[in-house]
Order: structure tokens, then C-alpha cells, then sequence
């Protein structure tokens, strides 16, 4: 055993201990859940449940964010955990008890359980205030399902919430599928990939089906771009370090025998390093415009900048899998192999600190990990036993690099 491992032992029975607390929590977010910038039900159950703890806490202004500071006893750098509240437009089609009540959206993706664990991580560290070696800041973030809200937070001083910048950050993120219940995976490097939209409009002549030639078609064009872009990810990009487009919008035209003015389709763009990131979303813009250009077209070729890859430090990566082996057994981490074509906006705080963000397999024992629905589909289910190891294994990230200083 390490030196560690009391400390572990006790925080995973002081997690025990909350469980029934921390998966009423979940099943209430639940059934209530909310979508965007402006959460008030979800910020109102998490600051009931933060009431009465030795915190320092701010609102966000324009969001609704909520920020926790806990001051250890002992002097020490920053260290901050992130938990993303925010559901998804989705109509629910899972029979549990606790259901969304709400039409048309649902925590389709976990952010309920995010938010319960990291309320268990504060009020683990809480109880060991006297031997926390330094400060722990607590971000509570709203909008993260395309909204930038770690963006928002981030421009609202969340970073600066302690009076020094963290020196890491933490966060994790539930699975439905793909991991048996209670396994952690991680690895260094990218570990979620940039997400960015292209949206292109080519812009011809009218007219009547039967005489093309009296006509400036849009659609041939639109279409060769379409094949072309994918043409240009496999012949301008190393396999090694991938992009990935697709085309998921295309519109043109109201009847088989009219020609339309205009062609419109809009991609979204994968790529998993900043170089090809930005190869990509120089380069795919010129694809199409060259090919509408010589069609005779006019082309506009807009770029949305959505999140940024995700980068693990390889530094607190292996000190998360330290801490996840020592915590909750060796047999429960494994090292990822790729990184998921999933975006997220922890990439803009992990650009800022050296970061860790660890994927928790939640997928109830009922289902089959390789076959269950995957987060974001209306059938997701996710098993909520696992809250209590999640909030340790937040609590003992933090404690874990106090202590290192």
C-alpha cells in the first residue's frame, strides 16, 4: 500500500456516505433539465446544495455560472474541477422513474451526473479543509453543449476566482456505451477533437430543367465540392494526425424540373492537433470557391470557429491514472488509444492550465457497453452508482496535486 492509500480508503467511504444524497441530486436534475447559457433551476439545486460550506462563491454575469472557492487550511497553489450542467434538445426515450418532465430535452449526454459529482467533490474536500494544502476553485459551467460557456466563465475570471491562476485543471466526462461501468480512460495528448463548421452558399442562374444550358447550375457544382473536400482530407492530410468532414446539410432547389439560384450545405469539420486545424479551415474554403469559381459561380465560404482539441498535459495525465489505479484499483483504468471525434469546451481551460480530462464509463449493468446508445441519443441511459466514485476520484485529484505543490 502507498502512503496514499489511507487517504483514498477514507475518501471513498466519506463518498459512500453521500451516494443517496448525490443520486437524489442527479435524479432531480434530471427530471427538471434545462439547455443553454441560463440554468436557474439547475444554479438554485446547486447552490441549496453547496448552503452552509466554508465557500467563497460568485455568480456568473452573463451566464449562469457558479464559481466556488475553498480555501484550505494550509498554504498551496490552485487547483480547479469542472463540472458542465447544460442538457441537449432531446426528447427522451428512456423509462425510468425519474424521466425528464420537461418536452423535448433531456440530459442526453450526462452533464447531470457531472454536476452531482463535483457537488460531492466539494463537500469531500470540505470535510478535509484542514489538510487541504492549498486553494480548489470549483466551476459549475452552464453552455457547454455549443455555447462556449467555459469561454464565458473563463472571460468572467474563473481562472482568477482564488487570486492566482490554477495550476491544473480537472474534469470528467460520463460514457453510456463503449466503458463498463466504473472504468476510467484517459490518455496524453488529444483526447477530444476541435469541432468547427463550414457553411457554403454557391450562387448561380434559374431556370427551366429541360435547358440547362440557358441556366447556371448550382448544384453539379455544390455536389464535386462536396467529393472534392473529401478528396482534399485524404490527399492533403497525414493519416497519423487526421480530419475528418462531413457534409450533413445540403439544400437546393423545390421541384425536379427547376433549376435553383443557389446551392447551400454546411459541414462540420474534425481535426485533432492545431496544425492541421488550421490547414483544414484554410484550406477547405479554397476547395470550394476554386470549384464554384470555375463553374461560374459566385461562392461564399464562411468558417464558424467552434472548440478548440482537448489536450491532455502528459504530466497530469499520469498523475491522474496514479490516482485513479490507487483509488479505485488498478484494474479499473486503461490508457486510450485514440482520441474521441467528440468535441469539448474544457479544451479552452486546458489550453490555459495543465489539464487532465478522463472519461467514466456509466452504462447501466442491464445494457452491453459495445452495443448500448451512445451520450447524446434520446435512449441514453446512465448508471448513476457510479456518482460516488466520481466525486472521490475529483476530490483526490485535488488533494493529490496539493500535496505536490
Amino acid at each position: 500500500m502507498t502512503d496514499a492509500a489511507p487517504r483514498h480508503a477514507g475518501l471513498r467511504r466519506s463518498a459512500a456516505a453521500l451516494r443517496t444524497e448525490l443520486v437524489a441530486l442527479r435524479r432531480a436534475l434530471h427530471r427538471e433539465p434545462e439547455i443553454g447559457l441560463d440554468l436557474p433551476l439547475t444554479r438554485a439545486r446547486v447552490l441549496a446544495a453547496l448552503e452552509g460550506l466554508p465557500l467563497e462563491i460568485s455568480l456568473g454575469r452573463q451566464l449562469g455560472s457558479v464559481t466556488a472557492v475553498l480555501r484550505g487550511a494550509l498554504p498551496g497553489p490552485v487547483v480547479l474541477l469542472r463540472g458542465d450542467m447544460d442538457a441537449l434538445p432531446v426528447r427522451e426515450a428512456v423509462g425510468v422513474p425519474y424521466a425528464s418532465a420537461v418536452a423535448g430535452v433531456m440530459h442526453a449526454c450526462g452533464h447531470d451526473l457531472h454536476t452531482a459529482a463535483l457537488v460531492g467533490a466539494v463537500r469531500l474536500l470540505c470535510e478535509r479543509r484542514d489538510e487541504l494544502a492549498g486553494t480548489v476553485v470549483f466551476m459549475f459551467q452552464p453552455g457547454e453543449e455549443g455555447l462556449g460557456g467555459a469561454r464565458l466563465m473563463v472571460g468572467e475570471g474563473v481562472l482568477a476566482a482564488a487570486g492566482s491562476t490554477p495550476v491544473a485543471a480537472y474534469a470528467l466526462h460520463v460514457t453510456s456505451s463503449q466503458l463498463p461501468s466504473g472504468w476510467v480512460a484517459c490518455r496524453p495528448g488529444p483526447i477530444m477533437a476541435a469541432s468547427d463548421t463550414l457553411t457554403v452558399t454557391m450562387r448561380g442562374r434559374g431556370g427551366h430543367g429541360s435547358s440547362p444550358h440557358l441556366a447556371l447550375d448550382p448544384i453539379p457544382a455544390a455536389c464535386e465540392a462536396v467529393t472534392a473536400l473529401q478528396t482534399m482530407v485524404t490527399r492533403r492530410f497525414d493519416a497519423f494526425d487526421p480530419v475528418v468532414v462531413t457534409v450533413g446539410s445540403f439544400h437546393a432547389g423545390t421541384a425536379e424540373n427547376v433549376i435553383p439560384d443557389e446551392a447551400v450545405f454546411a459541414a462540420t469539420i474534425r481535426s485533432f492537433s492545431p496544425e492541421a486545424r488550421a490547414r483544414v479551415l484554410e484550406g477547405a474554403p479554397v476547395v470550394v470557391r476554386g470549384i464554384g469559381q470555375a463553374h461560374g459561380l459566385t461562392v461564399d465560404a464562411v468558417v464558424t470557429e467552434g472548440y478548440p482539441v482537448t489536450i491532455n498535459d502528459p504530466a497530469e495525465t499520469a498523475f491522474a491514472a496514479e490516482t485513479v489505479r490507487e483509488l479505485l484499483g488498478a484494474d479499473r483504468y486503461i490508457d486510450m488509444p485514440w482520441p474521441v471525434a467528440g468535441s469539448e469546451d474544457f479544451s479552452v481551460v486546458a489550453e490555459l492550465v495543465p489539464s487532465a480530462y478522463l472519461l467514466l464509463g456509466a452504462c447501466p449493468a442491464d445494457r452491453d457497453p459495445a452495443t448500448a446508445a451512445y451520450n447524446h441519443s434520446p435512449q441514453a441511459a446512465f448508471d448513476d452508482s457510479v456518482l460516488a466514485d466520481a466525486a472521490a476520484l475529483l476530490a483526490g485529484l485535488a488533494l493529490g496535486r496539493l500535496d505536490r505543490g
